[in-house]
């Protein structure tokens, strides 16, 4: 069988399996029990903490045809397409590589078309800052008055470049870093599941080098391992 990362395989599949963010998952779930959906989202917060796993178990939640507890039932097709990545009605993209006008423009063509299969289409858009001034200015009308059917999921490492603009029309929800203890206790959960041998001092200095990033702790913890 061949080879998947750490941070690949345990990436969680439910709010319940994010560690260091309750502060954040806690009022998402609490918002879709009460059906208040934002019709934009802004998650801001250091590297490797969960912003984009979590953007994606919001996806996930919202498209669910079974969910339990406000939570992905993770078995129904909507589910399973999204967790293989093989929906049309939610769409990735990274800031950093299409960050200009013309694939605003792109973007704001394929808001008009409703979801194929899905309740909501939605776009979760990772490094949002890297995209130019130009484009966020094309963005503002779109955000401002998106169709009903229509989610904009954005995750920033430097929410100071992102226009106030932009951030006054989202809902803001701020990540912080990962506590070390979580992040130790994290991983020996990890070990003890996959039957890996690992010392107590091992574990506490790649939490400690991790510096709040749990993603940076699991490729850490491979490094070690192999």
């Amino acid at each position: 069988m061949a080879f998947v990362v750490t941070a690949r395989k345990w990436r969680p599949k439910k709010f319940s399996e994010i560690v260091g963010q309750e502060h954040v998952t806690s009022t998402l779930k609490n918002a879709i029990k009460q059906n208040r959906i934002a019709h934009a989202y802004l998650f801001t917060g250091p590297r490797g903490v969960g912003k984009t796993t979590t953007a994606r178990l919001l996806a996930k939640s919202l498209n669910c045809t079974s969910p339990v507890n406000q939570e992905p039932c993770n078995e129904c097709e909507s589910c399973n397409l999204i967790q293989n990545a093989q929906t049309l009605d939610i769409i990735e993209i990274d800031g950093a590589s299409n960050r200009g006008i013309d694939e605003i423009r792109t973007l704001r063509e394929s808001v008009k078309y409703a979801p194929i299969k899905s309740k909501y289409k939605i776009y979760i858009i990772d490094e949002v800052h890297m995209l130019t001034r130009e484009s966020f200015n094309a963005f503002l009308k779109t955000l401002e008055e998106p169709p009903k059917y229509t989610i904009f999921i954005f995750a920033t490492t430097d929410v100071h470049k992102v226009p106030l603009t932009i951030i006054s029309r989202c809902q803001r929800y701020d990540f912080r870093r990962i506590q070390l203890d979580t992040i130790k206790g994290t991983l020996a959960k990890i070990a003890a599941a996959e039957k890996i041998e690992i010392d107590d001092t091992s574990l506490t200095i790649i939490s400690k080098k991790a510096d709040g990033a749990l993603r940076d702790a699991e490729s850490y913890f491979d490094q070690v391992v192999s």
